[in-house]
């Protein structure tokens, strides 16, 4: 480890380390179609829905009741339960690369993720980059959800250092304004050659990544 202040790394997972995207599954009923597909999601509010199960609700629950609201789509809705292994894409690898340099400094790593406590096993199967990270929590294990502040304060109890002491790294922006208000370093993460050079500029990895 370098002389930084920073002592812990917390990663988000989805879009930061493995790609997400609900447009994976739903492409293949859509075809050549992307707008209709736009509709349906916006229409159903795709994401504020998943949110529920983020936060812990069971998938078989959420799809009773958004099939309910929205009996035209049951079939589209049950498909995203069914075929949820589909919106998992390709590792970012040079995310991943980058997380293997920092464990090899010595820092220790951890992951904050919003996920189904459901759903995340088979993703933690399917890349053994998770066995990367000294703690994981997710959000629909403990119950809460990024902004959440306390799921913030879980991980800090995790890690056993202020926020003052941890980097937190995560493709949201609202996910971003908390944790900075919380006191954590932070990196608005876009791309993996973005985040080597914001590290490269904290300090924390110098030009070689080492």
């Amino acid at each position: 480890m370098t002389n930084s202040p920073i002592k812990a790394i917390i990663f988000d997972f989805g879009n930061v380390l493995i790609e997400w995207d609900p447009r994976l599954v739903y492409r293949k009923y859509y075809p050549n179609d992307p707008e209709s597909m736009e509709r349906f999601l916006d229409e159903v509010d795709f994401m504020g829905w998943n949110a529920h199960q983020d936060k812990g609700r069971p998938f078989r629950e959420g799809v009773a009741e958004l099939s309910r609201h929205f009996p035209r789509y049951a079939r589209l809705i049950q498909a995203y339960h069914d075929h949820w292994q589909d919106s998992i894409g390709g590792a970012y690898w040079g995310t991943v690369e980058i997380a293997k340099q920092l464990k090899q400094m010595g820092y220790p790593l951890f992951g904050l993720s919003n996920w189904s406590a459901e759903t995340f096993p088979y993703a933690r199967a399917k890349y053994d980059f998770f066995d990367l990270f000294d703690d994981i929590v997710i959000s629909g294990a403990v119950g809460y959800v990024k902004p959440e502040p306390e799921i913030y304060r879980i991980m800090l109890e995790k890690i056993g250092k202020p926020a003052r002491e941890c980097l937190f790294i995560d493709d949201s922006l609202p996910n971003i304004q908390q944790a900075n208000t919380m006191g954590f370093h932070t990196i608005h993460f876009q791309t993996s050659d973005k985040l080597k050079t914001d590290l490269e500029n904290l300090g924390i990895l110098n030009s070689k990544g080492r």
